[in-house]
């Protein structure tokens, strides 16, 4: 090999090894000029992306407030007004009921731990029968709507044979009387006449953990307004049947208002409940690990879009 073949080799040699050292001082100069340009964009780099890191959890905890901690336990509701939105108006006026002074609270006084646990198995039996691909799953007992794969199921058809060792009369009169206190607390909070409020669907329990999603039903954490997904909706509260920190991380509830993000911790038995339309922007954080249950109890001022209290249908009984 000549000796400008030599050179060739070695100088491919140091072009490999990016960040060795080359003994030939010709290359070796290039390589201490380009090592010098890359460690001054190194440098910048860290600085900028450290800049970026340090303004993204000063924003976070600047911005971010949480209404009610898991820790907490509220005898009376935590209530929380704000200004009503326009979007009532776009629909008939019910005198007693459509919102007029609106908000957000949150109780832990209306359901106790005991029977939040009972409702929790419930779910727990309900969906256990089937439940979705992804991380999101529902159980309607008054459509019969579950969960299974990709699409849904209706309960009392599909495994209308194996209800009877899954559901009781008793869960349901829990239910029942559960939805009814919920009501009275939304009703007395917001100075309401219970009597002219009905319950609406979609009514669910539903079952998140960190399973990735399948299918757009398993995406629950984008942000939405109630009023504007489902019309019917004026008041919409829910009843979380386990606790944040403790059996699921991540999972908060979070109200994106204008300056702020508000959050509420879920904590089983607690009941958080707010008036439904765009002074209301919400969304759900990702769970993280283990598994959030909780039901969506939904109320209108509108009779044409009530549902009935859910019951055993009958058949069940007499297989």
């Amino acid at each position: 090999m000549d000796e400008s073949n030599a050179h060739l080799t070695v100088h491919r040699t140091c072009v490999l090894y990016s960040y060795g050292v080359c003994s030939f001082r010709g290359n070796a100069q290039r390589q201490a000029s380009s090592w010098r340009g890359k460690v001054i964009t190194l440098l910048l780099l860290t600085g900028v992306t450290g800049l970026v890191s340090w303004m993204y959890f000063t924003w976070a905890d600047d911005f971010t407030h949480t209404l009610v901690s898991r820790g907490e336990i509220l005898t009376q509701p935590r209530v929380f007004t704000v200004e009503c939105s326009e979007d009532y108006k776009k629909y008939k006026f019910f005198p007693g009921c459509t919102p007029s002074k609106c908000g957000r609270a949150i109780t832990d006084s209306v359901v106790t731990l005991e029977e939040a646990q009972k409702l929790r198995r419930l779910a727990e039996r309900g969906l256990s029968l089937a439940g979705s691909d992804g991380g999101a799953s529902i159980l309607d007992l008054h459509s019969g709507a579950l969960s299974m794969g990709k699409q849904f199921v209706n309960i009392y058809r599909y495994f209308k044979n194996e209800l009877r060792d899954v559901f009781t009369e008793d869960d349901f009169e829990l239910y029942r009387d559960v939805r009814s206190r919920i009501q009275k607390v939304i009703a007395e909070t917001f100075g309401l006449d219970s009597k002219q409020m009905y319950l609406t669907k979609p009514t669910f329990f539903s079952r998140i953990n960190s399973t990735s999603a399948k299918t757009t039903h398993d995406e629950y954490w984008h942000p939405h307004i109630d009023k504007e997904t489902y019309g019917s909706f004026d008041y919409t509260s829910l009843l979380y049947l386990s606790d944040y920190g403790l059996e699921f991380g991540g999972g908060r509830f979070v109200f994106m208002d204008p300056s702020s993000n508000r959050t509420v911790e879920p904590r089983a038995g607690r009941v958080s409940f707010f008036s439904s339309g765009s002074e209301n922007l919400h969304r759900v954080e990702k769970v993280t690990w283990g598994t959030r249950y909780a039901i969506t109890v939904s109320f209108t001022c509108d009779p044409d879009y009530a549902i009935d209290n859910p019951s055993l249908p009958v058949q069940i009984w007499t297989l």
